[in-house]
């Protein structure tokens, strides 16, 4: 794959998105925990892409929102009028730009960046084609355009609501993605009608144009997971579903044991180590790194989170955004850690908040500890040094310390420091009255007790 060829991106954006039922723009919804846009511009950021244009309609503060970081160019197509017209719109972002052009769309987002460098290899070929398209065959071809070809060359394009019964017959699909010549282009798309039954300017037009005027337009042809689009809750769902199945493979092919591949599910970035075992129904979400030899008990939730060599995590556990675990660090069922730290061979086994936190070394913590770290304005931290033993059911009001190797006894409340190697018992005297349970059963019971 060539990194450094030349060339720009269009993408359009600017469908209504009736059909998602959704206040969010289609292009923004997520898969794997990524917006189908920004899994695009991955891939075209891969190719080191020369100029970037959005085409945006309908929701534009949503996508320029998303894209702000990114530096990427904004163009509006205030009336739908057709993808040629959307085209159109980024003229003026490409201006004084000659070189190859990659049209695309952000709601297909899995088109992969070495298939994208084929197709500008292909417009780059001695017999100079003026326009390469993208197609494929789906298992259902459905209404997508038809693409009629003679070998590679393509002799018509045709949208399918206006294909006769022989051309709907053809199973080769167009995607709408193509790369052509910036000039061209633009010379192109100038005389493309609307005369047809939708009344739109078609992108696919620019290809019957300019085989037309005696210029060649070629094909190349992708796996259909690479063209699919999203424009329904249904089809995004289809679409997380088989990239969900490839990354398990991808997990199992790289060395990690997945013991249950379908009930897990993986972030758009997660990373996983040699010999990481992870048990049925454990979800992932964005920013997740797993050492080798680390296991992930069942029932799991984890999300921003470093998980060290060998380390255990669950069942039933959350890790929040924040979360670091040193080797062989261990965090139990129902325990959640936030923004936190334990170090090596720290560990947290049952029922405990760790919220804001340093935890040293072979710390302990014992089951139905928190750290009290939220006082309803302001967030504050706990550290608890190398070796030291929180016993259960404590809470420890931040900001506070635990020296190294303190012990704090079950059931306190600790709002002041304690020093290394130091016992703290912060909780009421027991008192005991003899016979007193005796007689309070004995007051309770009356004549009128057994109706």
């Amino acid at each position: 794959m060539n990194s450094t060829r030349r060339f720009a991106a269009v993408i359009l954006a600017a469908g209504q998105g009736t059909r998602m039922r959704s206040d969010l723009h289609k292009v923004l919804h997520p898969i794997a925990g990524r917006a189908m846009l920004l899994h695009l511009l991955d891939r075209v950021d891969a190719l080191g892409a020369e100029r970037r244009v959005v085409v945006v309609g309908k929701g534009r503060a949503q996508v320029e929102a998303a894209l702000a970081p990114s530096g990427t160019a904004i163009a509006l197509q205030a009336e739908q009028k057709g993808t040629a017209h959307a085209v159109q719109q980024a003229a003026a972002a490409l201006d004084g730009y000659d070189g190859p052009v990659l049209i695309l769309y952000g709601d297909t987002p899995f088109v992969e960046a070495a298939t994208l460098d084929k197709m500008l290899e292909r417009l780059d070929a001695a017999d100079a084609p003026g326009i390469v398209v993208l197609g494929s065959r789906p298992a259902d071809p459905g209404a997508y355009g038809r693409i009629l070809v003679d070998g590679d060359r393509i002799r018509k394009m045709v949208e399918y609501r206006d294909a006769s019964d022989e051309e709907r017959a053809v199973t080769l699909c167009n995607s709408g993605m193509m790369a052509v010549r910036g000039p061209d282009l633009f010379g192109w798309l100038g005389q493309v009608g609307n005369a047809n039954a939708a009344k739109e300017y078609y992108l696919p037009d620019v290809v019957n144009i300019a085989v037309g005027e005696g210029r060649p337009a070629v094909v190349i042809e992708g796996d259909p997971y690479e063209t699919a689009g999203v424009n329904s809750r249904a089809k995004l769902a289809h679409l997380e579903l088989e990239w969900q199945r490839r990354r398990r493979e991808q997990a199992l092919e790289d060395g990690a044991t997945l013991i249950d591949p379908e009930s897990v599910w993986f972030a758009f970035d997660t990373e996983l180590g040699r010999d990481v075992t992870i048990e049925p129904h454990v979800v992932f979400g964005p920013g997740v790194t797993v050492a080798d030899g680390a296991i992930i008990h069942a029932f799991s939730h984890i999300e921003g989170a470093a998980i060290g060599a060998g380390a255990s995590v669950g069942p039933f556990a959350r890790l929040r955004p924040g979360t670091r675990l040193g080797d062989k660090a261990r965090v139990g069922n129902f325990v959640e850690i936030k923004n936190a730290v334990l170090g090596a061979g720290a560990k947290a086994n049952h029922l405990s908040y760790v919220g804001d936190a340093e935890v040293g070394a072979g710390a302990n913590i014992g089951a139905g500890t928190i750290t009290c770290n939220y006082d309803g304005y302001g967030k504050y931290r706990t550290t608890i040094g190398a070796g030291a033993f929180i016993g259960s059911n404590s809470a420890l009001v931040a900001p506070v310390s635990i020296g190294a190797g303190a012990i704090v006894g079950a059931g306190s409340v600790v709002t002041i420091d304690v020093e290394a190697d130091s016992l703290a018992v912060s909780r009421g005297r027991q008192k005991g009255i003899a016979g007193w349970a005796a007689r309070f059963r004995a007051a309770k019971v009356t004549p009128n007790s057994a109706q």
